[in-house]
């Protein structure tokens, strides 16, 4: 795994992305440093996923137009994992999908690394890592084990706009969805990570967010939506997305 702009063997970088913070940050941080980053891959869980970021994946097509790279698209089955007894089974054949893509465009062009959004969760970055070393390629991971504040700070001082999208954690209500993660959000989810432990980028999924605009984005994304809440959790449903001027 590397945070630099360490090339392996010359061949093009894939970023994989799902539209959230984590995930653009990593390709943004690459494009900065250098990285050929070619082309986006983004897997589309049909229901809950141990491995992948889920609301409003569709959206990266839009994200992806507006970076100016090309989407690669990966449409799975159910990965059933509401259903799973071994989590590391899970994770492991969640992966699949996404190693296999990976090899198809290797097929047709060199591929020296992949970029990827992990900040802490060693159950997703081993596994990213361990398909890495299968395929003889570099990981880019710029966020892992960084500090979140100073993170979201340097999202911000960019100039992401970063839009909450779905929440599930104590201290998070209805008034969360649909909002922009900005320095006053900041501040607010660092009194709920003091009172509840709520992660400050949200890595233990307690909320999902999308990014509408940022340095490496040519035109933003407009948002209309509804929201669904169910007392504990909730999320917003796009009913409309395109790109403004």
């Amino acid at each position: 795994m590397s945070d630099d702009a360490e090339q392996s063997g010359g061949g093009a970088y894939v970023g994989l992305f799902s539209g959230g913070k984590d995930s653009s940050w990593a390709v943004y941080r690459a494009l900065e440093t250098g990285l050929p980053v070619e082309r986006l891959l983004t897997v589309h869980p049909a229901g809950d996923s141990y491995m992948y970021h889920v609301p409003e994946t569709r959206l990266a097509r839009l994200a992806a137009e507006s970076i100016g790279l090309p989407l690669t698209e990966v449409e799975p089955d159910d990965f059933a994992a509401g259903d799973t007894v071994d989590s590391g089974d899970q994770g492991d054949s969640e992966l699949v999908p996404m190693e296999r893509a990976l090899e198809a465009i290797a097929a047709e062009t060199p591929l020296a690394g992949v970029t990827a959004g992990a900040v802490e969760s060693e159950f997703q970055t081993s596994r990213i890592q361990a398909m890495c070393d299968r395929l003889g390629i570099d990981l880019f991971a710029p966020l892992w084990q960084e500090d979140p504040r100073e993170l979201a700070e340097a999202m911000l001082d960019a100039g992401f706009e970063i839009t909450i999208l779905q929440v599930a954690a104590a201290g998070l209500d209805e008034s969360w969805l649909g909002r922009t993660l900005d320095r006053d959000a900041l501040a607010e989810l660092e009194a709920l990570n003091e009172e509840y432990g709520v992660h400050l980028l949200g890595e233990g999924g307690e909320f999902e967010t999308f990014v509408t605009d940022g340095p490496h984005m040519t035109r933003p994304i407009l948002l209309e939506y509804d929201t669904e809440w169910d007392g504990t959790r909730g999320r917003i449903r796009v009913t409309d997305a395109r790109l403004g001027e």
